[in-house]
């Protein structure tokens, strides 16, 4: 089986991952409340339970970046994270008691830091004018097992029989559910991932050991292939490392071994302007996010009188619009720069926030048009999410060093994983001063739009700066 074949398999067997992690969110929210009471969890026990999942995530993605960074391989990394899914799952089945339900979501949580290795690994292993379109259609595959996982709860629902000492009903059963799936996965990944070799390796190595052959003292001049140098060039984050260096590292060969972190330093790394906006908009994009589905489902109970049946419609065609969304972005990214793709996102969500503030905070006018009012509220919000999620994470792919690419993602989702503890507690209390949580909203994504305007510049790809002005006196 050619290179390609594998890429492409590994690319559906990453799809299928984060397909499983949105299925897994969509069939254990809706009933975990419940199954808390009849374990006699106080009301706080729900806060815990979500927020326990996005922790250890929190905790463990920067660890498992590292990992991958060292070892140059991810298939381990996912194999061995997929064991906690399996155990984390299992225990929210048994679910004994309270406290075991709470450590099951902690213990699932650790494998959803494998995700920063995955991140790592397609940078590493795609051209940088690919790599939006990869990204959205990856965020895309989550998305629909968001859109799925409310069907598998048609069937989960009416489960009542026992299995040996377990009793497998409607709140037990989306555990044992996501144990299996998450154990076929583990023979997908055995069966059809591949730690292919990085761009770098296996396309420009050995197109510069060809030059070098040709005529050495000509590497550190050459330029003149701009689509080259973008492939396999690793951005640096020493400052003193020279271009040149840059170029000749993938044809030496840098071993498994190497040590990618001997001259890596976080502050020169992630203090840089350019960086410290991604993250912010890694922030704020998920807080808002978050902040807005604690939001809509008891405004439209108080509002529309939408019960169960009205919601699951309502999330159902959510998820087709930000599907959509998705795929229009990736076919977007071929056109146009991530940053314009970014400053259109968040034009888009400015305007879907100043429109809830006018006219969601004090509806009026009959339930036709607050009904109305409401719809293109969320229509808006949803619709730019695509556009400031999928350019943040692949503008911030290219700004960051590729040695290191598995610990910055890890960062920028750990990141991430902090603004989905805050965002549900900020909106959670704020259900009736809807002006407040808006305002607070709309107040941060001027914020990072201000930031994004003064950056616009720096929010691109850096270029390696050729050598070809020595040609003069060297070549």
């Amino acid at each position: 089986m050619d290179n390609n074949r594998k890429r492409n398999l590994t690319f559906v067997t990453i799809g299928l991952i984060f397909m499983l992690s949105g299925i897994e969110y969509a069939v254990i929210l809706p009933t975990i409340w419940r199954y808390l009471q009849l374990l006699e969890a106080p009301p706080y026990f729900l806060g815990l339970g979500l927020s326990a999942f996005s922790l250890s995530g929190l905790l463990t993605g920067p660890l498992f970046g590292i990992w991958s960074d060292r070892c140059k391989t991810t298939k381990s990394i996912i194999l061995f994270s997929n064991l906690f899914e399996i155990a984390g799952s299992f225990m929210y089945f048994i679910g004994y008691s309270k406290w075991l339900l709470l450590s099951s979501r902690l213990v699932a949580g650790v494998g959803a830091g494998a995700g920063s290795s995955i991140f790592g690994f397609l940078t590493r292993s795609t051209r940088p004018d690919e790599r939006s379109g990869i990204f959205a259609a990856i965020m895309a595959c989550r998305q629909a097992g968001l859109l799925v996982g409310p069907a598998f709860n048609l069937f989960l629902r009416l489960c009542d029989f026992k299995l040996g000492p377990f009793v497998v009903n409607k709140y037990t059963s989306p555990g044992i559910f996501m144990c299996l799936l998450w154990v076929l996965l583990q023979c997908v990944v055995l069966a059809m991932y591949w730690d292919v070799p990085p761009i770098s390796s296996e396309e420009g190595a050995e197109i510069l050991e060809m030059k070098l052959e040709e005529d050495e003292e000509e590497v550190p001049l050459m330029g003149s292939n701009e689509e080259l140098s973008h492939t396999y060039r690793a951005v640096s984050s020493d400052p003193l490392e020279t271009p040149a260096s840059s170029e000749m590292q993938p044809a030496r060969g840098a071993s498994k071994a190497s040590n990618p972190y001997k001259n890596f330093s976080a502050s020169r790394e992630f203090l840089r302007e350019e960086v410290v906006v991604l993250l912010t908009a890694q922030f704020i994009t998920l807080f808002n996010q978050t902040a807005l589905e604690t939001m809509v489902t008891p405004l439209t109970q108080r509002y529309f009188g939408f019960g169960e049946l009205g919601n699951s419609l309502m999330y159902g065609l959510c998820g087709v619009e930000v599907i959509l969304g998705f795929f229009f972005v990736r076919w977007l990214s071929r056109k146009v720069a991530d940053r314009v793709v970014l400053a259109v996102g968040l034009v888009i969500c400015s305007a879907a926030c100043i429109w809830s503030l006018i006219f969601l905070c004090n509806l009026r006018g009959g339930y036709g048009w607050e009904l109305t009012a409401f719809i293109i509220g969320v229509f808006l919000q949803l619709l730019g999410l695509p556009f400031v999620a999928v350019s943040q994470v692949s503008l911030f792919s290219k700004v960051t060093a590729e040695k290191t690419q598995g610990f910055s993602q890890g960062v920028r989702r750990s990141v991430g994983g902090l603004a989905t503890i805050l965002g549900p507690l900020w909106a959670g209390g704020l259900t009736n001063n809807l002006y407040i949580m808006l305002g607070m909203m709309l107040a941060l994504l001027m914020m990072i739009t201000v930031m994004a305007a003064l950056s616009y510049d720096r929010l691109t790809e850096p270029r390696v700066v050729q050598c070809a002005q020595s040609s003069d006196s060297g070549g």
